[in-house]
């Protein structure tokens, strides 16, 4: 990694705010996880409300005060804000309190930092540490002139920061090549797969929801699982056999949170890609959270950035056995199936489950004969590259009739 991370067991002061016109009431249960989730201990946790946020410090003078005196009560070595704070803001407000300042991006990349596994996650990771980093390098040199010269040390006149920050794009730039490496390495591997016509199911959800608990149950897999936010970060894959349809895939995938960093999205693109290219959805949810809706909404907002909300999308109430209620299926008016209540950890309901994804797998499938005048070259070319074609057969006037097999989340994307 390019930035080193401190061991972890840090004392912090944790703050949050409520900000007028918030959409949402900030969860401070959930904040005290991601810092402990990051190695860190929370000694004491200040709350307020506040119009707009201070320009300079983000708090004002009477919350600034509170906290560096619960800093100085607790010794502690690190406050943490539940916001997004400008560089200059962590800037002023460690002068002042004389200690490290960390806002909630920050925190989440941290955490993301110790669970990555995988050559691929780490460089993910990295490079959101950087993209976030480097609006923020001058807090490290503020100290620092310009290079002094002498014998030996004459420079090109350029600044430590400027020497920083330069290097700091190249290294940039070689991840961003790599990832793309990766992510055409994916492509071939999603067309591979279109070829041999495996549905894939995608585990998508809040974090902590469940996800590979879940997929370690379906798959018989030792994926890592823990009551913990983002024990997953790298993406697996794992096939089973659904009977009475078939093989398919199951990705688990990093699970989502409130507002997640946008550097991390841009950053795990290639990671993410695998679920914007899913057959179906399984939208995991920890039925026993009482925030479970607005939970809901959040995942559905990341779906968005990833241009993965309109994929057919079967909803998993997982957890079941906190809540003490029967396994079930949800139907919309047509039968379809819409919802099921299970719970990954006893395995109730499991059946259910396999029962409500092989006839949704059913009916996502587009299997049909189409003609194509030579006007349409473009798609017949796409369906063939897809490996959707079974059977061709030309008439005189240069159009085509091809028997055609695909998800029905491809055809869609097709926009025929």
């Amino acid at each position: 990694m390019f930035f080193e991370r401190h061991r972890g067991g840090e004392r912090a002061v944790l703050v949050q705010l409520q900000l007028e016109g918030a959409e949402r009431d900030l969860s401070l249960i959930e904040f005290e996880e991601l810092v402990v989730s990051a190695g860190g201990n929370p000694v004491a946790a200040l709350s307020g409300s506040r119009r707009v946020p201070h320009a300079r410090t983000f708090v004002g003078e009477g919350k600034l005060e509170e906290i560096a005196a619960k800093c100085r009560e607790h010794e502690a070595e690190l406050v943490i804000f539940n916001h997004a704070l400008s560089p200059s803001q962590e800037r002023n407000l460690e002068q002042v309190l004389a200690c490290r300042v960390l806002a909630r991006t920050g925190l989440i990349l941290d955490i993301f930092a110790q669970r990555a596994r995988t050559h691929e996650g780490k460089l993910q990771v990295e490079l959101a540490q950087l993209t976030h980093m480097s609006t923020r390098l001058v807090r490290g040199w503020t100290h620092l002139e310009r290079q002094k010269g002498g014998i030996g040390l004459r420079g090109p006149g350029e600044t430590q920061l400027e020497t920083d920050r330069r290097l700091l794009r190249a290294r940039i730039k070689s991840i961003q090549a790599r990832l793309q490496r990766v992510r055409n390495q994916r492509e071939q591997s999603r067309r591979a797969r279109r070829r041999a016509e495996l549905p894939i199911l995608s585990l998508v959800g809040y974090t902590n929801a469940g996800k590979s608990t879940l997929f370690n149950r379906v798959t018989a897999s030792q994926v890592y699982a823990a009551d913990k936010l983002f024990a997953t970060l790298d993406p697996t894959l794992a096939r089973v056999d659904i009977e009475q349809f078939g093989p398919v895939l199951f990705a688990d995938t990093v699970g989502f949170i409130s507002d997640l960093p946008t550097t991390l999205v841009e950053a795990f693109k290639a990671t993410l890609e695998e679920t914007a290219n899913a057959d179906l959805l399984l939208h995991v949810v920890d039925v026993a959270a009482p925030d479970r809706a607005v939970l809901m909404e959040d995942v559905e907002t990341v779906l968005g950035d990833i241009k993965a909300d309109g994929l057919p999308q079967l909803v998993v109430f997982n957890k079941l056995d906190l809540v003490e209620q029967p396994p079930r299926i949800e139907r919309n008016e047509a039968g379809t199936p819409t919802a099921v209540y299970c719970s990954a950890a006893t395995g109730e309901g499991m059946a259910l489950l396999l029962e409500a994804i092989r006839e949704r797998l059913s009916v996502a499938m587009f299997d049909q004969e189409i003609a194509l005048d030579p006007s349409r070259a473009r798609l017949r070319s796409a369906l063939y590259e897809l490996g959707a074609v079974s059977k061709e057969e030309w008439q005189s006037d240069g159009s085509s009739t091809m028997h055609v097999r695909l998800p029905l989340a491809d055809w869609h994307r097709l926009n025929v």
